[in-house]
């Protein structure tokens, strides 16, 4: 297939966090808003004068520096995180939101604010309680936390407007940016895709990034000449996969998958597109905010919801996944030392085997993973067996 034109330009917005449209977005008076997961409804950080930037570590070298402040038995993207905030990396920001949900990542931004990595005068922290269950009373709990530590904090020390209108105004930006990425996910599900799952990774992985008015233009060309692009007429891969867990926001840890013989067809994952760039349905009967807060914790894959319920619809979303996308198998993968993935990972992949008869293969992996040659190993192991079971 040819190139997609704006690859090229895609993949350099991921090469450090204070990236070509962050600048841009800083230089036109908005504020840069750290955000370190997926429990924090976007749409609330992406108001008019402000935008969200998930936090990376990109070209993470060493990370002895994170590892003294923490310990080398937390996740390595916590340490990453906070190594590149002590090398300062993060200037630019002018706060963190951060949920008390994985308590290694609360002690990533914790250390971050006692270390003063950020050196702007009036830079701050917020926290809150993110629910572990989806009912009515986390509900009214996770609206409470969201007014109380994200919106209240924004508009006292940033003079952000949160009314209603401007709620609304920010999930129309958000929903755009998910159509636009709907739209290009559809392709996955040719029988030849037309965009490789490396592709996709880098164009989900940048709209987590960047400001996402300034993203939008781009993001439009790059749908526009997919609807024309035409695919190899012999397939450049031997079995299709589904990738679930925990974060990749590296999307070379695709590319080393799809380089072992595989096509990523759809991703489940934070920095993914399922569910996270589904779009938000709005009424006009409720408050914005309690919209908001129940499309989070009713689409919420994330394994910090513990309640029966959730677990068996996150083996059921990914089996759903499988079928709808046209895949032989699933990898699960988990950063190494993660609590929560590293429970789900294990059960999910057993029960995806043994429950709906879907090959798995499962791993752990540390946060820079794209030339590693023992999960190189892995995934041409495992594209084999799918490759014989086919037979």
């Amino acid at each position: 297939m040819r190139e997609l034109s704006q690859l090229y330009y895609f993949e350099k917005l991921l090469e450090e966090a204070h990236n070509d449209l962050v600048r841009e977005g800083v230089t036109k008076g908005m504020h840069p808003i750290g955000s370190v997961c997926s429990l924090i409804p976007e749409p609330l950080l992406n108001l008019p004068g402000c935008f969200s930037v998930r936090l990376r570590a990109p070209r993470t070298g060493s990370i002895d520096i994170g590892t003294y402040y923490m310990s080398s038995l937390l996740c390595e993207c916590c340490r990453a995180i906070l190594e590149r905030a002590v090398e300062g990396g993060y200037q630019f920001l002018d706060c963190i939101i951060a949920p008390d949900a994985c308590s290694q990542m609360n002690r990533c931004v914790e250390n971050i604010e006692h270390l003063k990595c950020i050196e702007k005068e009036n830079f701050f922290v917020s926290y809150f309680d993110a629910p572990m269950k989806s009912d009515d009373a986390a509900l009214r709990h996770y609206v409470r936390q969201m007014h109380t530590h994200v919106l209240a904090p924004l508009q006292e020390k940033l003079n952000i407007n949160i009314s209603d209108e401007s709620l609304r105004k920010a999930v129309e930006q958000h929903n755009q940016i998910c159509g636009l990425l709907q739209e290009i996910s559809e392709y996955r599900k040719e029988e030849n895709p037309r965009i490789t799952g490396y592709e996709f990774a880098v164009l989900c992985t940048a709209s987590y990034c960047c400001p996402k008015e300034l993203l939008t233009e781009r993001l439009t060309s790059v749908a526009e000449e997919l609807r024309t692009r035409e695919s190899d007429a012999k397939p450049a891969f031997r079995v299709k996969v589904v990738v679930a867990g925990s974060e990749i926001d590296d999307p070379g840890l695709i590319r080393l998958i799809e380089e072992a013989g595989a096509r990523v067809v759809a991703d489940r994952f934070c920095f993914g597109s399922f569910p996270e760039r589904l779009p938000i349905a709005l009424n006009d009967t409720e408050d914005v905010l309690t919209q908001i807060c129940r499309h989070y914790l009713r689409m919420g894959k994330c394994p910090r919801y513990m309640n029966a319920e959730k677990v068996t619809e996150r083996q059921d979303y990914v089996r759903q996944l499988v079928q709808q996308y046209h895949a032989d198998g699933v990898i699960y993968q988990q950063m190494k030392f993660c609590d929560y993935w590293g429970y789900e990972r294990a059960y999910a992949s057993k029960n995806m085997r043994e429950k709906f008869g879907v090959p798995a293969l499962s791993i752990d992996r540390p946060y820079v993973a794209g030339n590693s040659g023992q999960l190189r190993t892995r995934f041409q192991a495992f594209v084999e067996s799918l490759e014989i079971k086919k037979l």
